[in-house]
């Protein structure tokens, strides 16, 4: 009795050590982390091509400034830079973005560390 309750547990300790990350792997795959300038804007619409990629805002999307306070859709111009976190709509070809950050300019990888929310 022992050993088949043993050898369940073996069987479902495995299992899980291959199935639970996969999953995990897959639900990051359709997050995106962007940086880039907007080309286009349509405020009616709540769309924006930022890097050749369209990306929708809705009602839950929150926009920041560079110091990570809230600000209104309105400061958002085309030639600004932001900062987009976001998941990947495959059926629209389109991304919904979560929080949408203004930034001053192009973040280097050596200026980073000066925005946490980059991190």
């Amino acid at each position: 009795m022992k050993k088949r309750f043993l050898s369940k547990g073996v069987i479902l300790l495995i299992f899980s050590i291959f199935i639970i990350p996969s999953l995990t792997f897959a639900s990051d795959k359709d997050r995106i982390k962007i940086q880039g300038v907007v080309m286009e804007l349509d405020l009616k619409k709540n769309m924006m091509i930022v890097n050749e990629r369209t990306f929708v805002w809705d009602q839950n999307t929150i926009f920041y400034n560079e110091k990570g306070s809230p600000v209104t859709v309105d400061k958002l111009n085309t030639k600004t830079w932001v900062y987009i976190e976001g998941v990947r709509e495959n059926v629209k070809k389109r991304v919904v973005a979560e929080k949408i950050y203004l930034l001053p300019k192009y973040i280097s990888e050596k200026e980073k560390y000066r925005y946490p929310f980059m991190q």
